[in-house]
């Protein structure tokens, strides 16, 4: 075995956090990573192969205790779209996010999706009075009654969906966004939207506090660019429950590899 499947073999076999692992996998050259994923899978074959061993009664119960939890109650999702209003898509305003454009059409695929599937959705829409003192860092935006907060047109809420208003980062500060959510008894939110590194941050890291599983789509969201997206959802991912991170780059890695 040459040092570096050694070295490979050790991490395996450290049993880190399944985050962490992802994290550390994302920071590799592809090579490499794939030949991590190869020790891990060859060790998980070379354990299928071993005699099974009965776990021990209170072992057993732990671990069904910890599924009939779940089992309870299934989860349920909700998909927050954050922020994808006039005076960030339109262009030439001070708040512009080019990017958020471009997502424009898949952002509308999912929400049919969802609605399809019956998963709620809830906008967030940012607000401000005309004398916030967000407006003197932030340049004056999303003025409410001006049309600046409006909702673009393309992705524009349906009946049933619901309208959650806020005034800074986190869509959970000062809003009724809890409420909303308790009524409809989710556990998971999917975010998108914009902007990755600002709101859908904050609000990301404070539903994980709250006890959400969260999962950010990277086709729906949308920052000031891609390299700056890549690092914000990079460290989400190190915060379990985080879902989109791993599933991504093990999708990308298992592929095939290209013969090109």
């Amino acid at each position: 075995m040459n040092d570096r499947y050694a070295r490979l073999l050790q991490l395996v076999l450290a049993g880190r956090p399944e985050a962490l692992t992802a994290a550390f996998l994302g920071t590799l050259p592809e090579e490499e990573a794939r030949a991590y994923l190869e020790v891990e899978q060859t060790l998980a074959s070379f354990a299928q192969t071993a005699a099974p061993v009965a776990p021990s009664a209170p072992l057993r119960e732990r671990v069904l205790s910890s599924f009939r939890a779940r089992l309870a109650r299934p989860p349920k999702s909700a998909f927050l779209v954050l922020d994808m209003i006039v005076d960030h898509l339109a262009e030439g305003s001070v708040l512009e996010v080019p990017r958020a454009r471009e997502i424009v059409p898949a952002l509308a695929q999912k929400l049919a999706e969802c609605r399809k599937q019956g998963v709620p959705v809830v906008y967030i829409v940012d607000e401000h009075d005309p004398d916030d003192p967000d407006l003197a860092l932030w340049g004056v935006h999303a003025i409410a009654g001006t049309g600046g907060n409006d909702i673009w047109p393309e992705v524009a809420p349906e009946p049933g969906d619901r309208i959650v208003k806020k005034h800074t980062y986190s869509a959970f500060t000062g809003s009724t966004l809890q409420s909303v959510l308790d009524e409809l008894r989710c556990d998971t939110l999917i975010l998108g939207g914009c902007l990755t590194e600002v709101g859908i941050k904050a609000t990301a890291t404070e539903a994980l506090q709250r006890g959400y599983a969260v999962d950010v789509p990277r086709a729906t969201q949308a920052g000031i660019s891609a390299p700056t997206e890549h690092l914000t959802l990079g460290l989400l991912q190190v915060m379990p429950p985080y879902g989109a991170a791993r599933k991504e780059l093990l999708a990308r890695l298992t592929a095939p590899a290209s013969t090109a």
